[in-house]
């Protein structure tokens, strides 16, 4: 009786040692992994770096200025300043009492639930 219980320790203490080694390599596997992991992210922010000094660079007010101008037959951009707005003065508001007219779209603020 004694040596089986003795031959259980032994088996059950080689099952054990063996579950750990393999959980040893696993977690040195997904170490790896995790050091790539960050090796990869910190490629990919320096990449977006760059892309974001290049996109900064390629849309100087300036640069886009003179792409505008050589290409005005083509595209008819004009520049946008402050003139191309109207003040609230200028714009026409609707009085309460006047009703919507005809095809013009009337809101309410009720929600109709079925």
């Amino acid at each position: 009786m004694k040596n089986l219980l003795l031959g259980f320790l032994i088996i059950g203490v080689m099952g054990l040692a063996l579950w750990t080694y393999s959980e040893n390599y696993v977690t040195k596997q997904s170490l790896d992994e995790i050091v790539q992991l960050n090796k990869n992210i910190a490629k990919a922010r320096s990449r977006l770096r760059v892309l974001n000094a290049e996109w900064a660079y390629l849309n100087r007010p300036e640069r886009l200025s003179k792409l505008v101008n050589a290409n005005f037959d083509e595209l008819k951009l004009l520049e946008l300043t402050s003139k191309h707005f109207a003040g609230l003065e200028q714009i026409p508001f609707r009085s309460p009492g006047i009703e919507p007219l005809v095809g013009e779209v009337e809101f309410n603020n009720t929600i109709d639930v079925p």
